[in-house]
């Protein structure tokens, strides 16, 4: 099993296609503006946004917070720090820090920003 799609709100889908190909690093690769649908491809796992849809706390990967941060200029409801060191590989690479930051994207919603890195 695997997880296909997830669903996050989105009211203006011009501002949320602006705002996620900026902070993804590539355009959507479906839209269909009748029924208010906007697709990303995630490595495999569409991002699904959906004028329909409620709102969600979506995790995405990123290279550096930091860098993610600047690029997207979003505002920050949680800034960039350390939550966990990891010591096997159980929840992300040997040996690395985990950094998190959150963010409001352009509907409203709080997005997680993750990077593993070395120390």
């Amino acid at each position: 099993m695997r997880l296909v799609q997830v669903a996050q709100r989105a009211i203006d889908l011009d501002r949320a296609e602006d705002f996620y190909a900026r902070l993804i690093g590539m355009r959507s690769i479906a839209r269909f503006d009748e029924a208010g649908l906007l697709f990303f491809d995630l490595a495999g796992t569409r991002l699904l946004l959906d004028r329909n849809a409620p709102s969600t706390l979506v995790y995405l990967q990123v290279d550096n917070v930091h860098e993610a941060l600047e690029r997207v200029g979003a505002e920050v409801v949680s800034p960039p720090h350390v939550i966990f060191h990891h010591d096997d590989d159980a929840l992300g690479p040997v040996g690395y820090d985990e950094w998190q930051a959150f963010i409001r994207d352009s509907e409203g919603n709080t997005i997680g920003l993750i990077a593993f890195q070395r120390p």
